[in-house]
């Protein structure tokens, strides 16, 4: 998800995940803007605020480029948790 807060208009586009230099140098990587309010909402809510959020699986990136992992004595949100909730009532996930 790319997100640009451009003079007050909420711009978003959406692309593949796996945006990595074998990609971008053996085949074409492309991304699409999100023109229809519905669906920019829903991206926004599922796909963005909700990970920002997230401090019970979250993971914070020190200036050195060293990871650890976030803690918080707020009321705990699960990014996932809530997704699964909110998208199906999912109890068990099977691999």
């Amino acid at each position: 998800i790319f997100y640009f807060y451009n003079d007050g208009a909420e711009i978003i586009y959406l692309s593949s995940a796996d945006w990595m230099n074998r990609n971008f140098f053996k085949r074409v990587e492309t991304c699409i803007p999100i023109l229809d309010s519905k669906i920019k909402n829903r991206i926004l809510e599922e796909g963005f605020e909700i990970y920002l959020k997230d401090n019970l699986e979250s993971w914070i990136m020190d200036k050195d480029g060293n990871y650890s992992k976030y803690s918080s004595e707020k009321m705990q949100i699960s990014a996932q948790q809530y997704l699964m909730k909110r998208l199906g009532n999912i109890k068990d996930v099977k691999r």
